[in-house]
């Protein structure tokens, strides 16, 4: 078993990216194997910031929404490809992990949090009143994608199980993206830093621009989440941008493991399953998913894919 999780461990990429193939078929239906993949690239892109340097922010939201919201507008006020309407959205949340990073990295701590909160609540002030393009409190609708063609193969986008591999297609550009990141010299500095910030800084690294960096990547790959997900909605809802989206992001990484490659995929598999299954039974689902979530803190600290993983490491230390 440990040289089975050990093979995963060095071809993890491969593996998740076989994993989520067959996902769709694991599901009860298509759809929600979607909503699983979008936000667990979204839960992906936030632990780079929150599991691998240590920074709780409280306004990844706002990246979500910037990559919804552009990419709709490029769709539906300017006609633009869908590829590229896609590309627009990236870029624009990375603009804006920029310039909400700028502000952000010059504190630390809980004023770091309050601080990505408040930018985020300015973002979703700034939407929220571009009636003209967004459409306001009724959010954005239209953002459809027609039927196009591959190889003269002509593809249905609003084929649900076509629709996942599509959105699986780019999911896989960023986990191996961020593989990359996290097996780079920067990866090593992110968790340099996280350990011991001034240590890290007494080496030479220059902890500013690290963070920085890493805060815009991580703007992008969950402005990436938002743009797939306004493809798969066809419309892009205000609460996108709303700070409640923000704690799902630290709900799901902490619930799967934080500072775990897949870990948070796992949390955002887990939650949103929970989600669908109890909202059948109750409309008070959220009480009983902070129940859940309750249970693993307590008792689960390093999250579910976490535990298993430190539950392998100490069975390999004690041979």
């Amino acid at each position: 078993m440990n040289s089975l999780f050990q093979l995963i461990a060095r071809h993890r990429v491969l593996a998740s990216s076989l994993f989520l193939m067959a996902f769709p078929f694991i599901m009860p239906y298509e759809a929600l194997a979607i909503n699983i993949l979008i936000f667990g690239l979204f839960a992906m892109g936030f632990n780079l910031l929150f599991g691998y340097m240590g920074m709780l922010s409280f306004g990844h939201a706002a990246f979500l929404g910037i990559g919804s919201y552009l990419t709709g507008i490029a769709i539906v006020h300017y006609s633009m490809p869908w590829g590229a309407a896609i590309a627009i959205g990236v870029i624009g949340a990375a603009i804006g992990g920029l310039m909400m990073g700028f502000l952000a990295i010059r504190t630390r701590g809980i004023y770091f949090s309050m601080v990505t909160l408040a930018l985020g609540q300015i973002v979703f002030y700034i939407f929220y009143k571009a009636e003209s393009l967004t459409g306001g409190e009724n959010g954005l609708r239209g953002v459809r994608v027609d039927t196009f063609n591959i190889l003269g193969i002509p593809v249905d986008f609003l084929n649900p199980l076509i629709k996942y591999y599509i959105i699986l297609f780019f999911v896989i550009l960023a986990i191996w993206l961020i593989s990359r990141i996290l097996n780079s010299p920067l990866g090593a500095v992110m968790e340099a830093i996280r350990e011991n910030e001034k240590r890290a800084a007494a080496c030479g690294f220059d902890i500013t621009r690290t963070k920085l960096l890493v805060f815009i990547l991580s703007a992008a790959i969950c402005g990436l989440a938002g743009s797939l997900r306004a493809l798969h909605l066809s419309i892009v809802p205000i609460d996108s941008l709303n700070y409640l989206q923000s704690g799902q992001a630290v709900m799901m990484s902490i619930l799967g493991g934080m500072g775990t490659f897949f870990g948070p995929f796992i949390g955002a598999a887990v939650m949103l399953y929970l989600e669908d299954v109890v909202t059948t039974f109750t409309r008070h689902w959220m009480a009983v998913i902070g129940l859940v979530f309750m249970f693993f803190v307590l008792f689960f600290p390093k999250g579910i894919w976490g535990t298993i993983l430190n539950k392998l490491n100490q069975n390999q230390d004690s041979k």
